[in-house]
């Protein structure tokens, strides 16, 4: 099986999973689940798919036990897309990196909006080489 074929496979089990769960499951329990990417091994029988959810520890918990409830009725959808001898079986992974970057992000505007805070001086503009530098009043001009 080439490598070409398996990557083929797993986007399309990661756009049908990502279109399952937002129109065709009323589960609350997936309703903030976003699918991130899927990856099927070599011999196409087995596929892991990423998923993010937000929300607390325990809400993720119980989103993931709702997908891998539900993997049959996902592995159906995916076996009419697919249309191959062996739909692989899926198995949902959680992936926190969308979680871990929103939580960055928070954190870097927290720090520019603590160095914006009333009565903190400005930050001082870099000069441009191009232009001379001034001199302060109290010191000599070089007489060279």
């Amino acid at each position: 099986m080439s490598s070409h074929r398996s990557l083929r496979v797993a986007e399309a089990i990661r756009e049908v999973v990502a279109k399952v769960i937002l129109f065709e499951t009323a589960d609350p329990r997936i309703h903030s689940v976003t699918v991130l990417g899927a990856e099927v091994s070599p011999d196409l029988r087995q596929a892991t798919v990423s998923v993010s959810v937000m929300g607390t520890s325990t809400e993720q918990k119980l989103a993931l036990k709702a997908l891998q409830h539900a993997a049959g009725f996902f592995q159906s959808k995916v076996a009419d897309r697919l249309q191959t001898r062996f739909t692989p079986v899926l198995r949902f992974k959680l992936d926190d990196s969308v979680k871990k970057s929103v939580e960055i992000g928070r954190l870097i505007d927290e720090a520019i909006a603590s160095d914006r805070k009333p009565g903190l001086a400005p930050e001082e503009p870099h000069p441009d080489p191009s232009e001379p530098l001034d001199h302060d009043d109290d010191v000599p001009p070089d007489p060279s």
